[in-house]
């Protein structure tokens, strides 16, 4: 047992602090560090449920399509608030596999396939409950049977965009994408080219 593992923690209280779009709590924990000594430690953790985002490849014209929608938090942050990302969207209930379908049919109008789940992430455990799955698929353009652009009920607003594959690590670099799944899709794409078909 390495020093680390006899750290410890116990939830003393917790409160929500609001409960709208997603629920925010506030927990004081008493921790017991890895040297045994005990800290009682106040956090703020936003409780997302589960999502999914998918990289959708089209090998013979070498492009990936992804999304450009409106996010507040860039807006505030003085970001470009339309952010560039891959589509994905929360689980609501369902597997992992068949919500990516829901959203990917919903934003960006393709059905897709065969879809290969690679990993899950929590991308800010920091402050986050949140765990991404994260899948690929490979598309042409016979796949795409609807218009896409989101749900008009959620007022989703969606540009469908389709970029070659070898422009998004310049376009990575450059600023254009920030958002993290989908700096992370396009790098994992970069390295595995060769399995993407």
């Amino acid at each position: 047992m390495t020093k680390f593992e006899k750290a410890k923690v116990e939830i003393v209280s917790e409160k929500t602090l609001s409960d709208q779009w997603t629920r925010l709590s506030n927990y004081d924990i008493d921790y017991t560090d890895s040297s045994g000594e005990m800290h009682r430690l106040k956090r703020e953790i936003y409780h997302r449920t589960p999502a999914a985002c998918i990289l959708l490849y089209d090998p013979k014209r070498e492009t990936v399509i992804l999304v450009r929608q409106f996010r507040l938090p860039a807006y505030l942050t003085g970001f470009p608030a339309w952010m560039i990302e891959v589509p994905a969207g929360l689980l609501d209930g369902d597997h992992p596999e068949e919500a990516i379908r829901r959203e990917v049919m919903e934003e960006t109008g393709f059905r897709v396939r065969d879809i290969r789940f690679l990993f899950k992430t929590f991308t800010s455990p920091g402050a986050v409950t949140e765990i991404i799955h994260f899948f690929a698929a490979v598309v042409d353009t016979t796949d795409r049977i609807a218009d896409g652009g989101g749900l008009a009920d959620e007022h989703e607003d969606i540009e469908v965009l389709e970029v070659r594959l070898a422009d998004t690590v310049a376009m990575i670099e450059a600023g254009e994408i920030y958002d993290a799944k989908t700096v992370m899709l396009l790098q994992w794409a970069a390295l595995n080219r060769a399995s993407l078909g």
